[in-house]
């Protein structure tokens, strides 16, 4: 595999931006969010992007092993590292940024499907080895 480790990779490095986002305020409250409505927005940009980028990415890694084209794999991967920043800046380093989060939503809803299909897809129509 080679090409789902690289997304992989530059969606590790947001996620170390956003996970600093939140200890950066940690300051102010140690646990929780305390009712501070920063903090909050920065514990949902992170929180958000646990909750959606390992799933993608392992269904991605489904993709790779069964071999779809690479064009495929880098359209697809791109597009969660555009939906995952504007997502992630609009909830995390904004508070008027709602393009970032309808348009990071919206992706990241697409990737759902279109990998999830193509998932189905490949768990049907896969040769069966015989035992």
């Amino acid at each position: 595999m080679t090409i789902v480790p690289l997304y992989a990779g530059l969606l590790a490095l947001w996620f170390l931006a956003l996970s600093f986002r939140v200890v950066q305020m940690r300051h102010v409250v140690s646990l929780g969010d305390g009712g501070n409505p920063e903090l909050l927005r920065r514990i949902r940009g992170h929180g958000n992007f646990t909750e959606y980028v390992p799933f993608i990415l392992l269904m991605l890694g489904f993709l790779e092993a069964s071999h779809y084209p690479a064009w495929l794999l880098h359209a697809l991967g791109a597009t969660l590292v555009v939906a995952r920043l504007l997502h992630g800046y609009a909830l995390s380093f904004s508070l008027q940024f709602k393009f970032g989060r309808y348009w990071g939503t919206v992706l990241t809803f697409l990737l759902l499907i279109i990998c999830g299909l193509l998932c189905i897809y490949q768990g049907i129509m896969a040769p069966v080895s015989p035992l």
